[in-house]
């Protein structure tokens, strides 16, 4: 499965993590960096450093499960 993590900073200088599933790919940057500049904008997320302040980085994460037949 794949996530899509938007990192921002706090006010506190703590970094705070939006993760979303089933990122559309490829990736199109100038639309996460407009998302990332817009969410700073609204200022509709907060955390417990506070609001978010910047942006620290956007990646995308992927994670593989193999189960063990015990």
């Amino acid at each position: 499965m794949k996530k899509l993590e938007l990192k921002f900073l706090n006010e506190e200088s703590r970094t705070v993590t939006i993760s979303l599933d089933e990122p559309v790919e490829p990736v199109d940057p100038a639309a996460v960096n407009a998302a990332m500049d817009e969410i700073l904008l609204q200022d509709c997320f907060t955390s417990t450093g506070g609001s978010l302040v910047s942006k620290k980085e956007a990646r995308i994460v992927e994670r593989n499960v193999f189960d063990i037949t015990l």
